[in-house]
């Protein structure tokens, strides 16, 4: 089975995809994406890898017979990839060097403007889940792509929210945004030329921080080449970051957010951002996505984001003094 089912009461398509559960716990002593395992080149540094176990696909099956007036399904169409990180089993982000870590984003900025060919994708998805906390069931290093052929309704809220700020204000919602966060100051975790990342004043998780591009840009095909390289360090640093604050590997879920695709020209409305959602609340305590948060997506956030910006500074302070 394999379909998107339409859920009236929230007005989104839900993935059904009974492929899924069959997905593999990573073997103790084999790993798939590993040189040597007859999956992958003997020799690569970052590659991208068609997801063995797809909940989309160019080629979808037809969906089951289940629907009628009022339930409505439609065929599972989209794409599925991973992009690995580095050959190395155990290696992390801030393991790698800058020229590796471009070599990731220029990956990463060439799959997007591949999957963005297909008129029939919508939405193109860059994720990394990291850590056994989110689920993750393969430890090598690597990240997710997903090209969707709806625009997923957080993407359409954040668009709909900047198409109506700029209507009212005239400007680029993300980008006063970014301003009032500079402005005050307090929540600024750091920044380079080319990004600056940040604690949001509303961030629904202790430590979930965002990283907006400087310059309005709606995807990552626009960077140009110091921002593909300033992107890649930003990224290896906040690992290196996270990692540092507790001593211990530090699990989140990246989220890539670009503009959608083959949807008209949003450009101007949708600023390209990087949102982090880390389970951790201390060092030893999760914080959970509970009846609140997910049945009625009332989200409460138990530390003070002034306060957890701090100990984030205090943390990335530590790790570039240890380099």
């Amino acid at each position: 089975m394999a379909e998107l089912r339409w859920h009236p009461l929230i007005q989104d398509w839900v993935m059904i995809n009974s492929n899924r559960q069959n997905r593999p716990q990573m073997p103790k002593d084999w790993c798939p994406f590993c040189p040597g395992s007859g999956k992958v080149p003997d020799d690569y540094e970052v590659l991208k890898y068609d997801n063995d176990f797809p909940a989309l696909s160019q080629n979808p099956p037809q969906p089951d017979d289940v629907a009628n007036d009022f339930f409505k399904v439609r065929p599972s169409y989209g794409k599925c990839e991973v992009i690995l990180y580095s050959p190395g089993h155990h290696t992390t982000l801030k393991e790698l060097s800058d020229e590796h870590m471009r070599k990731l984003v220029d990956l990463w900025a060439e799959r997007y403007a591949d999957i963005s060919k297909d008129e029939n994708i919508k939405y193109v998805f860059i994720f990394e889940n990291r850590g056994s906390m989110v689920g993750t069931s393969m430890p090598h290093p690597h990240g997710q792509i997903y090209g969707y052929s709806v625009i997923p309704k957080k993407l359409q809220l954040e668009l709909q929210s900047a198409q109506e700020y700029r209507k009212e204000k005239g400007n680029c919602l993300f980008c006063d945004m970014l301003k009032a966060e500079q402005d005050f100051g307090k929540r600024i975790v750091f920044e380079n030329d080319s990004f600056t990342v940040f604690l949001p004043f509303f961030t629904e998780y202790p430590y979930g921080i965002y990283v907006f591009s400087k310059r309005h840009i709606s995807h990552i095909t626009q960077m140009t080449d110091k921002e593909k390289t300033d992107f890649g360090v930003t990224l290896k640093q906040i690992v290196g970051m996270f990692d540092t604050m507790f001593d211990k590997e530090f699990p989140y879920m990246m989220c890539m957010h670009n503009a959608p695709v083959n949807s008209g020209n949003v450009e101007e409305d949708f600023h390209f951002h990087v949102e982090f959602f880390p389970p951790l609340r201390s060092a030893n305590q999760q914080k959970f996505n509970a009846s609140s948060e997910t049945g009625a997506w009332a989200h409460c956030n138990p530390r003070c984001p002034e306060e957890t910006a701090a100990e984030l500074r205090e943390a990335y302070d530590r790790y570039k003094n240890s380099l």
